[in-house]
């Protein structure tokens, strides 16, 4: 019999529109002989719906309309979907979930752990190293921790900024210089990133950032090229060839990312052949310093004239649009979406028979 795959998507972070294209893809490209698909749609209020329409409706967002109200309960006696019709409560049963949730709430270790507590097999990374992966200041620590190189940051709260704004603009202005990053820690998608070049853009940019999380990092910003590489496997992982994204606009935001199709992705990198390798050395260490599981894509700054490498951060629910790099890096390093998908929804289920 097929196994019973619950797709999930939407959420309610403000990745919630790339989850949906993501979503979408993946429900697209399943082998629907080997799995029976369940889509289960997730509002931006957090209402869970078990949707029952056209696929193409979910990229357009108009998919709750034509959904049962659900939800997943933690009980494990249930391990499925109980769905509303007509009053009446059903059960859907389901043998693994593949969580396509960017962002809070979803990438996080939160629906993570529900999964964990309903005793349900799901793709990715388990609550730990979802929950470190997603928040880019506790990735750092352990990133420096295990020795890989990072370009120089500095990370304050939001109350700090609110509380004396002039002193650390001074600082960011002596350690850092401009330009420079602005970032929420915990995000994706570069939603609430700001590329800031002087002062006034920088109190502009953490204002921005303090809107989406408590925490704020400033980075500085590196002359360099912007490379990916993508990681798959549980103890034993294993790395993709790099590509590299070439933006027309100034740097590689939510809007290059998804929308603008001048955006272009260069599969291998142009870099040399060593540097590659290195790469992708480096992605398998920070893969395995934050103990991941299943998938992540690792990014990059390799720097222009040094040819020096900076690890910038790992997505531990990378993109699954048909323009995102995770598959297309697969695909030209052999593995097609298709087993892809294969590959990580056994990736999940031979992890939960090593827990249980």
């Amino acid at each position: 019999m097929p196994l019973k795959v619950g797709v999930l998507f939407g959420g309610q972070s403000g990745e919630h529109d790339v989850s949906l294209m993501s979503a979408a893809s993946v429900i697209k490209n399943l082998n629907k002989q080997k799995y029976d698909i369940v889509p289960i749609g997730i509002t931006k209020t957090g209402h869970w719906y078990l949707y029952k329409g056209d696929i193409d409706d979910i990229q357009k967002g108009d998919w709750v309309n034509n959904s049962y109200k659900a939800i997943l309960p933690p009980d494990p006696s249930y391990k499925g979907l109980l769905y509303f019709v007509d009053g009446e409560m059903k059960l859907m049963p389901l043998d693994v979930v593949f969580p396509v949730l960017h962002g809070p709430r979803g990438e996080d270790g939160t629906i993570q752990g529900i999964l964990e507590l309903a005793n349900i097999p799901y793709v990715g990374a388990n609550v730990t190293s979802s929950a470190t992966g997603m928040d880019k200041v506790f990735t750092k620590k352990l990133l420096e921790h295990a020795g890989l190189p990072l370009a120089p940051y500095l990370v304050f709260t939001k109350k700090q900024w609110y509380g004396r704004g002039e002193e650390i603009i001074e600082e960011i202005e002596m350690k850092l210089g401009y330009p420079n990053f602005v970032k929420p820690a915990n995000l994706g998608s570069s939603v609430g990133i700001t590329k800031v070049h002087d002062r006034r853009e920088l109190t502009e940019a953490l204002n921005l950032a303090a809107r989406y999380d408590r925490k704020l990092i400033v980075e500085k910003a590196v002359d360099c090229k912007d490379v990916e590489c993508s990681v798959l496997g549980n103890e034993n992982p294993r790395a993709s060839t790099v590509g590299e994204i070439l933006p027309t606009r100034e740097f590689y935001d939510y809007q290059a990312k998804y929308y603008d199709t001048t955006t272009r992705l260069l599969i291998p990198a142009d870099i040399p052949g060593d540097k590659i390798e290195e790469i992708k050395e480096l992605a398998i260490k920070a893969y395995r310093a934050i103990d991941c599981q299943g998938m992540a894509r690792v990014d990059f700054f390799y720097e222009n004239g040094t040819g020096k490498i900076y690890v910038n951060e790992l997505n531990t629910i990378p993109g699954f649009t048909h323009v995102s790099m995770y598959p297309k890096l697969w695909e030209i390093s052999g593995l097609s979406y298709e087993k892809l998908l294969d590959e990580l929804i056994n990736l999940s289920l031979e992890r939960f028979q090593d827990m249980y």
